[in-house]
């Protein structure tokens, strides 16, 4: 039963998301009631995958490495900041076309290098194919795409400092949430 919500709402994520693009008339013909509608169905998809994977008992699939959790870390320090609005607003990657899929995907991937379960590969490994596939399902739809003017270093120090901020606020919710995130 876990699992099948986990997948359920990996799936409503993945079709939130990528609806856009798959029925662009569809989605258009529904004008900004279509946002609500898609914000509740990702809402609804992370209610989902939350509530399958913590039922889910853990069964192992790889053993993780002990240096594993000082590489994610870093890791997810970088996707928050390639997350961040710094793409756009800063210098450092403003010539990246997909930053915020690139740095979900590394942020799945660091999940998977921290958690050798099945539970974890199903949820971190399905959000990171979902992030790939979005990048070809956009680069298909539009393959034109030209970088916005570059902005300035000064933003990319601030979304860093901003990122490690937000880092350790994850990382207190982990906490709270019963993982301890930094080793």
């Amino acid at each position: 039963m876990h699992f099948t919500l986990m997948i359920l709402g990996i799936a409503l994520w993945a079709g939130a998301h990528l609806f856009k693009r798959i029925a662009p008339d569809a989605r258009a013909a529904m004008g900004d009631k279509g946002k609500g509608l898609v914000a509740v169905l990702i809402v609804a998809s992370i209610v989902l995958m939350v509530i399958g994977y913590r039922g889910i008992l853990g069964y192992p699939v790889w053993l993780t490495p002990t240096w594993g959790v000082h590489v994610n870390n870093l890791l997810i320090l970088i996707a928050i900041f390639m997350m961040s609005p710094a793409p756009r607003k800063g210098r450092l990657l403003n010539r990246w076309r997909h930053p915020m899929l690139m740095g979900f995907g590394l942020w799945a991937a660091a999940h998977l290098l921290v958690n050798g379960d099945l539970a974890s590969v199903v949820l971190f490994g399905g959000l990171f194919f979902w992030a790939l596939i979005e990048m070809i399902v956009i680069n298909r739809a539009e393959p034109r795409w030209q970088p916005d003017a570059p902005g300035t270093w000064a933003k990319d120090v601030m979304f860093l400092f901003a990122s490690v901020i937000l880092m350790g606020i994850i990382g207190y919710i982990h906490n709270l949430l019963g993982y301890w995130p930094f080793g």
